[in-house]
């Protein structure tokens, strides 16, 4: 069965491009045709500055909002990084793997250091090597399917590059995954930067649809949307990146198409008018759902707890191997367990490829 894994970082509160781009998807159709694991990624939001009360806030508020957003914990597997070591573990080794270069190429950091440069200031390491956790993430589960935004695809790929690599050197251990990106709101942008993805570390509230925000807000949000000049209703994402961004929610929200939408209006005002109570409409059954979920935050932590348990038993056995292959000596206690499910042949480390891809 195809396994699916991917994430949230809790680096601030979700948006309306995190819905519509990935945890719609995970809902609708991830956790029933795959093996899905979800996972709030919260080592990752250690790359930057920080206040730890907030990283648990947000982190608790992510996993609920998965639920509300219709994730079934019968039906997948929910669980927070932190609370399963085997990342931790698996992403030293892949740093062992991993180049200086590779690292420095990631447009991600390129961008972000050229920006704390530019004030004076400098990077965490863990913002160079973060990729590589993130890597661990996906090979530790053995995912075939990545579902991510276009801006995550590099992240992806440095993976797929990682586990050959490994795989080349010290004997077949990891599945090749592939990344899968939607077509209609892979990537909403900012209303009122539409340059700029819709991100939910930005503090540009005006231009952010956050999934909590009351339907007025909501309302106000899309009609002060940055359009573009000109009157009438074209779809060119190139040229009229404004109103390329609300035809594109609109589509996603009612399972229309941005072209076809770009002929029914005749003027901006009612591309907004119905953009504005489309997401409305989108929102409502999460909030309410997620209103109920907050006054039972016992079920919470306990699909939490649960999905470690899950997510530690599937990713040990990949991690253990990984640690054998690469030439680390098993705990006693563990050795025979190993010497068994390697079987001991004598061959990793041989360099060569036994299966590139699963």
């Amino acid at each position: 069965m195809t396994r699916v894994f991917s994430g949230v970082k809790p680096t601030g509160h979700l948006t309306l491009g995190n819905y519509l781009g990935a945890m719609r998807q995970w809902a609708a159709v991830d956790q029933h045709r795959a093996e899905s694991l979800f996972c709030i990624v919260d080592l990752h939001a250690l790359t930057v500055d920080h206040d730890p009360a907030r990283v648990r806030r947000l982190s608790r508020q992510a996993a609920t909002l998965l639920l509300a957003s219709g994730l079934d914990p019968e039906l997948c597997t929910v669980f927070v990084q932190s609370h399963v070591d085997e990342h931790a573990r698996l992403s030293y080794v892949l740093e062992c793997v991993a180049t200086d270069g590779e690292m420095r190429r990631m447009i991600q950091y390129k961008e972000k250091a050229a920006r704390e440069r530019a004030r004076g200031g400098s990077v965490r390491l863990s913002l160079l090597t973060y990729p590589v956790l993130m890597a661990a993430d996906i090979l530790a589960y053995g995912a075939d399917e990545v579902p991510v935004g276009d801006d995550q695809a590099q992240h992806v790929e440095l993976t797929r590059d990682l586990a050959v690599r490994f795989n080349q050197r010290y004997g077949y251990t990891f599945t090749v995954p592939r990344a899968t990106v939607p077509n209609v709101g892979a990537r909403v942008m900012n209303l009122q930067e539409p340059l700029s993805k819709m991100g939910k570390s930005d503090d540009s509230g005006p231009g952010i649809v956050y999934l909590l925000d009351e339907p007025d807000v909501v309302r106000r949000k899309v009609m002060r949307a940055v359009t573009d000049s000109g009157r009438d209703v074209v779809y060119d994402r190139e040229d009229r990146p404004g109103l390329a961004n609300l035809l594109e929610i609109l589509a996603s929200c009612t399972g229309g198409n941005p072209s076809e939408l770009s002929g029914v209006y005749e003027s901006y005002g009612a591309l907004k008018k119905d953009t504005a109570e489309a997401v409305v409409e989108v929102l409502r059954p999460v909030q309410e759902r997620h209103k109920e979920l907050c006054a039972d935050p016992g079920y919470v932590e306990g699909v939490l707890r649960d999905g470690a348990e899950r997510a530690r038993a599937m990713a040990r056995p990949t991690v253990d191997a990984a640690y054998r292959a690469i030439g680390l000596l098993p705990a006693a206690s563990d050795t025979a367990a190993s010497d068994t499910a390697a079987g001991d042949t004598g061959v990793v480390g041989s360099g060569v490829v036994l299966n590139a891809a699963r």
